[in-house]
């Protein structure tokens, strides 16, 4: 599936602006759109955005002029601040473990927060990446969107694809439904249970519980 490109994606991004993590005006960042090649440019983009662990937002107008090192103005990579997750992938899940910055008040007794990032997480920063940040990254805006990886509707093949089966083989004894048709209803089935589960106001592990039965669901 399309797993590992997600995870590279989020290791990207930023997790709540959904800009690119790496300076823009650093020569390796132009030297790497350079490559004509959507997947190498993918590529050499993630490996400059790996490391970075915050999306390092505008420094104030009066901090520079206080500073005193230099009249030119320094380039603004204009991100939001926000503190990006290290993202594991543990089997079909992905998880995020935001880490808490050491010279943070109380910062030397507070644990690495872990939560699992769930598709609506990633398909809402997705969203947030622009068209011009979607082409320089190696992807299309046109034909191949990042929140286009995430299924958000599932298309049901007519049942010509799918017809029923002979049990015994002879074409005239009991007849089933397709494997694929009984897959169907188990995926219907379980985004039926989460949806009245959500609807009733359940807890949020309870719904959690069900969301993680979708992947045993899929052929």
């Amino acid at each position: 599936g399309f797993m590992t490109k997600i995870k590279k994606l989020l290791e990207m991004v930023c997790f709540s602006c959904g800009k690119i993590l790496v300076d823009e005006s650093l020569p390796d960042f132009a030297e790497a759109v350079r490559y004509r090649e959507p997947k190498r440019r993918f590529e050499a983009i993630w490996k400059l955005c790996k490391p970075k662990n915050v999306c390092e937002a505008d420094v104030p107008p009066e901090e520079n002029e206080g500073s005193g090192r230099s009249q030119e103005r320094p380039h603004q990579h204009g991100g939001c601040g926000y503190r990006q997750p290290e993202v594991r992938k543990e089997g079909l899940r992905l998880t995020g473990t935001w880490k808490v910055e050491k010279g943070e008040d109380d910062g030397d007794g507070r644990q690495p927060e872990k939560k699992p990032i769930s598709p609506a997480n990633v398909l809402e920063t997705f969203r947030k990446i622009s068209a011009e940040d979607i082409f320089k990254i190696g992807l299309s805006n046109d034909y191949a969107r990042p929140e286009w990886m995430i299924l958000t509707c599932l298309p049901v093949p007519p049942p010509p694809v799918r017809p029923s089966i002979s049990i015994d083989g002879s074409g005239q004894g009991m007849r089933s439904e397709d494997d694929l048709t009984f897959k169907l209803g188990d995926i219907i089935r379980a985004n039926g249970n989460v949806r009245r589960c959500e609807a009733e106001g359940s807890p949020a592990h309870v719904v959690s519980e069900l969301s993680k039965l979708f992947p045993n669901s899929w052929p």
